[in-house]
């Protein structure tokens, strides 16, 4: 597969470079994609929610009425979780979320999601580009000039501080190095734009 190379300006500066088969036009395996996007999910979340069971309540550990003759049911305390301001039972408790994926099934998962992007034409390439300062506004023209629209997803050789803190900013603008791509980012956007530099670094680190 063979792509043009785009200047910033969004026109074609006349050189192609070919992608590689094994990252760029590999079939794509579902639950591989789906197991990693689980994990990098999981990931995110803190795990710290709690809730307070009978035991550990504050409050009164006298019986609340006498066991029989009432004509209700028979009650113990009021930290029973059937009273309000009572414990809970089996309620949510601090823990990891995390698991564990093999290292080989996390770059299935990543060539699987750049051979899809590849086949529906949804990856640019893009000559190497940087800002003498941080400024939002090229950074939209740039986006403007592309033709770019929707979620979109740069990729960077290495981390470019200017381009970042220009990009930050931007709602549906995802900023990422090549050595951090993850499936989720590449499953959750409508355009990768790949900076030339970067496709040489992604097939370096998936192609074996």
């Amino acid at each position: 597969m063979e792509l043009s190379v785009l200047n910033i300006k969004g026109e074609d500066t006349g050189r192609k470079v070919t992608l590689s088969d094994a990252v760029f036009g590999a079939t794509p395996n579902e639950h591989a994609m789906y197991l990693d996007v689980k994990q990098y999910l999981a990931n995110q979340r803190q795990g710290t929610h709690k809730s307070k069971e009978r035991n550990e309540v504050a409050g009164s550990t006298k019986k609340i009425k006498k066991q029989k003759g009432t004509g209700g049911a028979r009650a113990g305390s009021l930290k029973a979780p059937l009273f309000v301001g009572g414990g809970r039972v089996f309620g949510p408790k601090p823990r990891n979320y995390s698991f564990k994926l093999n290292k080989k099934l996390k770059e299935v998962a990543r060539v699987s999601a750049l051979s899809l992007l590849a086949k529906d034409n949804k990856v640019s390439l893009l000559e190497s580009f940087t800002f003498e300062a941080p400024k939002t506004k090229e950074f939209k023209n740039i986006l403007s000039n592309l033709k770019v629209e929707g979620k979109t997803l740069l990729v960077l050789p290495a981390v470019d501080k200017n381009v970042v803190l220009s990009g930050r900013n931007l709602n549906k603008v995802k900023i990422s190095t090549a050595s951090d791509l993850n499936t989720y980012d590449l499953l959750n956007t409508d355009r990768v734009l790949l900076v030339e530099d970067s496709v040489n670094v992604i097939e370096n680190l998936l192609s074996a």
